[in-house]
């Protein structure tokens, strides 16, 4: 089975107070995106990446690369003002067959067992995308109204998500939609089935500086 990984980093770091994208902070004196691309090569170094990043910001990480050794091939694609157009860049860079991840470049402490449980779980099933249980108890909102809802019924979804690259290059064809908040809502508009598996709750997704604190604190207790 060939593999792929779209790794996503378009954002800026505005919810962190940081004058510089989110995904070049430092975690254990890597930037954060760095820890994304190990993590994927480890888990198989066949694995054909694509990096998105804000223009701007190409060439510091290029310099990053280069200060850190990296030696892992990943083209770099220019990111677009949406998530849904950031992915629709990085699609042509990736080859027309197998199975292709989708990885937010702000969530550094996925595993190398996660991202391949991810891919044979997509090749039995079609696709697969990972997701947690949520453990408070949630409202709905509704202007100044609100309501309990049943937390059984709902789960926070994570990334990797991965798909046939065939089907997800299809699904990027349509016109983009305010819902699409991921690779995942884009695909199933095309009727497909989501098929969830478990994802891990170390998987956080860095975006505030608590974040980044807790993310510090589980890469020293699992090193």
């Amino acid at each position: 089975m060939k593999r792929s990984a779209i790794i996503v980093a378009g954002g800026s770091g505005t919810r962190m107070n940081s004058n510089i994208p989110k995904q070049f902070l430092l975690l254990s004196g890597r930037p954060l995106l760095m820890h994304c691309l190990y993590a994927f090569n480890v888990a198989c170094t066949e694995t054909e990446i694509v990096i998105v990043l804000p223009e701007t910001f190409i060439e510091e990480w290029e310099k990053l690369c280069r200060t850190h050794g990296i030696n892992i091939k990943h083209p770099v694609v220019p990111g677009g003002e949406t998530r849904f157009q950031s992915v629709k860049n990085a699609l042509p860079f990736i080859a027309n067959e197998g199975f292709v991840a989708v990885h937010d470049g702000v969530r550094p402490l996925v595993t190398p067992e996660l991202i391949n449980y991810c891919y044979d779980s997509a090749v039995v099933m079609g696709n697969a995308v990972p997701v947690i249980p949520v453990n408070e108890s949630i409202r709905s909102v509704d202007g100044s109204e609100s309501r309990p809802e049943d937390r059984r019924q709902f789960r926070l979804v994570q990334t990797p998500q991965v798909f046939k690259v065939i089907n997800l290059k299809k699904a990027y064809e349509q016109e983009y939609d305010i819902t699409f908040t991921d690779d995942a809502s884009v695909i199933e508009r095309t009727g497909e089935k989501i098929n969830l598996i478990s994802g891990n709750s170390g998987n956080l997704k860095i975006t505030s500086p608590d974040d980044l604190r807790i993310a510090e604190s589980l890469f020293l207790t699992n090193k």
